[in-house]
């Protein structure tokens, strides 16, 4: 997939892509007819969207008023600087209609799930992504809100994170080699690579302690790996944390520990 297109699109739901508001969404992005309001979307339980080499189904939840109540829903992931349907390149994957819930007699709630596919996503489109969403009331078919940019969400690729300390057990005073490599998914190989030039923390927390503290920070070489050496001094565990950065989530690994005699 070409990553210079103004758009992509993750999935639309089943039943609006027929419904009364198919013509305004393709049309126009913000579209409104009648007293219909969004009042409150819901993405991933407002978590950043974490795609490993698989596909990952995704919850988005549209609530939203109006005078005759809710009949329908839809909402859209897209990325790009401007929606333009007709540039809009990837696999449109509607998993199911939405299901819609009456709250009160104005009042509705609509449950829409996604398919989070690394191959429409592709690597280049990691970062952040618009939401458009839209409700159609019930009554007179036209009577509808939609939102081009309802708010947005990060859709990030996953990490892994290793640590091995060595040699273990070792003696007081001497130098223990701390290896690992940090990897994230790339999605258009459907693999995990490294991920290079990136500052990740060792940590060490001693035996009977219930807290890390930071030795140093270590930069992944280009292959992704981690390695630094450190004066034994205690027993105790080591690990390695990454901070995340704005196309990639913060990952932590498993302890190592290590026995000082």
């Amino acid at each position: 997939m070409r990553t210079r297109v103004t758009a992509t699109v993750v999935a639309v739901s089943g039943a609006l892509a027929l419904s009364a508001l198919a013509v305004p969404v393709a049309q126009a992005a913000d579209s409104v007819k009648g007293d219909t309001k969004i009042t409150k979307v819901v993405v991933n339980g407002g978590k950043d969207i974490v795609v490993g080499t698989s596909t990952k189904k995704i919850t988005i939840t549209v609530t939203g008023t109006d005078p005759k109540g809710i009949k329908d829903g839809m909402a859209i992931l897209w990325r790009g600087a401007k929606f333009e349907p007709e540039r809009l390149t990837g696999v449109v994957t509607p998993v199911d209609d939405a299901k819609c819930t009456k709250v009160d007699a104005t009042t509705g709630t609509c449950k829409l799930v996604l398919n989070a596919s690394p191959r429409a996503l592709a690597t280049g489109n990691a970062g952040s992504w618009k939401v458009m969403a839209g409700l159609l009331a019930n009554g007179r078919a036209e009577n509808h809100v939609i939102k081009e940019t309802y708010k947005t969400v990060g859709v990030k690729r996953a990490a892994k994170l290793t640590v091995n300390a060595s040699p273990e057990p070792v003696k007081k005073g001497k130098a223990i080699t701390v290896a690992g490599a940090l990897t994230r998914a790339n999605w258009d190989t459907k693999k995990y690579a490294g991920y290079t030039q990136q500052p990740v923390q060792l940590q060490f927390k001693k035996k009977g302690a219930s807290a890390y503290t930071t030795v140093k920070t270590v930069k992944s070489d280009r292959k992704g790996n981690l390695k630094t050496t450190v004066k034994a001094s205690v027993d105790g565990t080591f690990r390695y944390v990454f901070a995340g950065t704005s196309t990639t989530p913060a990952v932590t690994s498993a302890g190592d520990a290590v026995d000082v005699r």
